[in-house]
This record gives structure tokens, sequence and C-alpha cells, in this order.
């Protein structure tokens, strides 16, 4: 579980997170959905460790990750992986190198130890199975298009199995049927790794399709946070206008499915 308690963050006087307070259940999709620039990104940072806040604290699995310097930091969150918005794959590694990056510098978080050449090639020949890019294993970035590019970062965070799953912008700049093919991804990582999972972005269509709960980041806080039938009925101009824009309401699972 994670816990988000009075976190505060400021850039040049400006704050970002303003006393934000959040709980995050374990084995869940949470989708923070909001405003470009209101610090969805940042949030996500500070969950992973990657930035300290000013103040307040985060909370992974009981431990209080914002009291501890990088290395003890990296011990809690090593079994966290994040999909960056721009998809951040090494330009010089074809796609196999890319995906084993982690397992090539790292122990397995589960077991510890340091992977085969064998068992690396395994995880990696899977990971990319799943995102139907077995085949490119030798292509470089480069060849990719931005779908591709996307499934390949999914490929290198699913590939060490993490239990604490981050996004950030998964669809953005991707045309509507790659976008959708990449929010059926993340409901199937989801369901293969029996993770928890958290997304931020604007993409109403997105949320709606793969989120167990929903939630509006506005000036530095959670506004409001509930399930997607009961979120989109809240009275509220920003949610109405969520509301209005959701054509159709095809959800990935039904009200309070849980991964299994």
């Amino acid at each position: 579980m994670i816990e988000i308690k009075n976190l505060y963050k400021s850039y040049n006087g400006n704050p970002v997170l303003n006393n934000m307070n959040l709980t995050i259940n374990r084995n869940e999709i949470l989708v923070i959905l909001g405003r470009s620039g209101v610090g969805k990104s940042v949030l996500l940072k500070h969950i992973i460790g990657i930035e300290q806040p000013d103040s307040g604290s985060v909370f992974i699995n009981n431990v209080n990750i914002t009291t501890l310097k990088a290395p003890k930091i990296y011990e809690v969150v090593q079994n966290m992986g994040m999909l960056f918005q721009n998809a951040a794959l090494f330009d010089s590694m074809n796609i196999e190198q890319n995906t084993g990056f982690y397992l090539s510098h790292n122990k397995d978080p589960l077991t510890k130890k340091f992977l085969t050449k064998e068992e690396k090639k395994e995880r990696v020949v899977s990971a990319l199975k799943m995102v139907d890019l077995e085949n490119d294993l030798k292509k470089m970035p480069s060849d990719l298009s931005g779908g591709m590019k996307k499934r390949a970062a999914l490929a290198r965070m699913i590939a060490y199995r993490p239990d604490i799953l981050l996004y950030d912008e998964p669809t953005t700049g991707l045309d509507p049927i790659t976008s959708q093919h990449i929010n059926e991804l993340i409901v199937k990582i989801q369901n293969e790794l029996r993770g928890t999972s958290i997304i931020v972005t604007h993409d109403i269509h997105s949320a709606w399709f793969i989120a167990d709960r929903l939630a509006l980041h506005r000036d530095g806080r959670i506004a409001f946070i509930d399930t997607p039938n009961n979120f989109i009925e809240i009275d509220d101009p920003e949610i109405a206008y969520l509301k209005k824009s959701l054509t159709c309401y095809p959800r990935g699972r039904t009200e309070g499915e849980k991964n299994v």
C-alpha cells in the first residue's frame, strides 16, 4: 500500500503539490486525471523517490521514503517500474538490450540474485511477447513508431516484474487505435503481474477503460476520488466536462472487479 501524507512541493515559490493526501490500495489500478502542467508527473517522481518533497511523507509498504537517503530509498523502491511519457529508450541499444537493461545491471527483485544469460533471455522474450514485439528484438528505437516505442518501454518495465507500476501519460501523442491497444496492455499487465498500478493522464477515455478508481488532481491536491461510476456523477464543472466528452462508456472491466 502507498500512503501520501501532507505532501508539499513548490518550484520557485509556486506550489505544485499542496499538502496532498492520498492512499493507493494494493492491487488496484488508480488513474489520476488532471490538466497538463498541474503536477501529476511530479507526484509520480515523489512516489518512486526521484524527487524529495519540501515537506510531508510518502509511505511505501509502511516505510517513509522521505526520511531515507538515496541507497536506502533504492532498497524500498526497487520493486517499482515506471513508464515515462516519452518512453525514454536508450537510442544506442536495440529493443532486446533495452528490455533486458535492468536485469543486466541488477539482481532480480524476487530472487535477489543475478539471472543467468539464459534466464535473462527468457524473461526478455516473455516481456516482448506480452506487448507483441517478440519479432522486433534487433530493431533500434529509431526504427519504431510511437506506439511501438511505448510498447517497448512497457516490456522493459515488466521484464523484472515489479510490484508497483507507474505510468506517466501512457497514451499521449498516440492515435485512438494505438491508444486503445496501450490501454488493453495496461489491463493485461495488471492481471499478469497482480501488482499496483498508478496512471496519470488527461485522457478520460483511457482512464474510463482501465481504472478501478479515478481521482482528480487539482490545485495541488486530490479534489475527488471514487470508483468510475460514482466519480463521473460528481457535481463538479470539470468532471461534468469530462463526462460530456465520453461519447461512449467502454469499460475494460465491470465495476469493482478485482484482479485475480
